[in-house]
């Protein structure tokens, strides 16, 4: 059962943990250790917690292991007192690499996009340079890879998203680097026949995040929304979990690809405008709609793994709910608005 709304930060937090029937059905089906890489950012502890959730319940005996430098120690204490064994491990050390537990299942969350302009080597090295040497380092296992639909070309406003099929041509150095990232695991992929699924997610909404977060904090503060790129995608984080969790059993060398956003193209004018009706504060608006957008086309995911749990319109009505009550906001804006690629 969804709830109507989501009050505070223990919900949330209870709400994207949830595992639905379909991951009962997939941890069910498991048989080895799941390895989450990179758990200590904005979606590895709901997901860790989600596939521990799910052990509990099936009565599965594998373990669920959470690998970050955990840069915050709170989120790695809050993991074990969740019963989630922990791991610290700095992916740039090849040598922590190599020490990790050879976990059959892995899902790779790693990775880095804001601040590129200022560290574009970083950049590199972390979406390149450490997914090539954690695929050496599962080459027997099966591995999730996220990667973003940033690797797309802008298609039109109003027109269908890139699907599996279309040839990236990423804009920017974080949209490269992130291409390079999915060529380096198909080299190993190929090479070695590690089995992996590059998982092309662009904007999950946690209410404290995402791109409607970013559209609703601007109209209930009063600040212009900007037109600049027209539309995007949208899908909500518990669902983004419960899909790459599934995502395991859809493993294949050469790696499968997979976009997963939500069903529908959202018209930043028109989620503004609903915004505000909400709010009672018309928005106000920047610059003009632009001619292009970055839009993916999820019908292959919902075709392998089922439509979303939580449709658009509940969660916008809980984005609304939650900065109207002056929820948290972990305060990375996704900046959905920029059409050139620089982050």
């Amino acid at each position: 059962m969804l709830p109507e709304y989501i009050q505070n930060e223990t919900e949330l937090e209870e709400t994207l943990a949830e595992p639905s029937a379909a991951d009962l059905a997939c941890v069910a089906r498991l048989t080895d250790n799941v390895l989450i890489l990179g758990a200590g950012g904005k979606m590895g502890p709901s997901l860790a917690r989600r596939v521990h959730r799910a052990v509990q319940r099936t009565g599965s005996r594998i373990d669920v292991i959470a690998a970050s430098r955990f840069s915050s120690s709170s989120v790695r204490d809050e993991l074990e007192r969740d019963g989630v064994r922990t791991i610290a491990c700095d992916l740039l050390d090849r040598t922590s690499i190599a020490g990790l537990p050879l976990a059959p299942n892995v899902l790779f969350l790693a990775g880095r996009k804001f601040g590129t302009l200022d560290r574009s080597d970083l950049t590199w090295a972390i979406n390149t340079v450490v997914p090539a040497a954690v695929a050496e380092h599962f080459r027997q296992s099966r591995m999730v890879v996220f990667s973003t639909g940033n690797v797309y070309p802008l298609v039109p406003a109003d027109g269908p998203g890139s699907n599996e099929e279309d040839q990236p041509a990423p804009v920017g150095e974080y949209a490269q680097s992130c291409l390079g990232r999915e060529r380096v695991v198909e080299f190993v992929s190929r090479e070695h026949g590690l089995r992996a699924l590059i998982f092309r997610l662009n904007y999950a909404v946690d209410l404290r995040y995402g791109t409607l977060v970013d559209i609703a904090r601007r109209v209930f503060n009063g600040e212009p929304v900007d037109l600049t790129v027209a539309s995007f995608n949208a899908i909500w984080q518990g669902d983004a979990n419960s899909y790459a969790l599934r995502s395991v059993e859809l493993c294949s060398s050469p790696p499968t690809v997979l976009n997963v956003t939500g069903a529908e193209r959202i018209a930043v004018r028109a989620a503004a405008e609903w915004f505000g009706s909400a709010f009672g504060r018309p928005p106000r608006f920047v610059n003009t709609e632009g001619p292009v957008a970055l839009l993916s086309d999820a019908g292959r995911c919902r075709a392998r793994l089922g439509d979303a749990e939580v449709p658009l319109a509940r969660l916008m009505a809980w984005v609304a709910r939650w900065v109207e009550i002056g929820g948290a906001s972990l305060n990375k804006p996704t900046h959905f608005e920029v059409a050139d690629g620089r982050f």
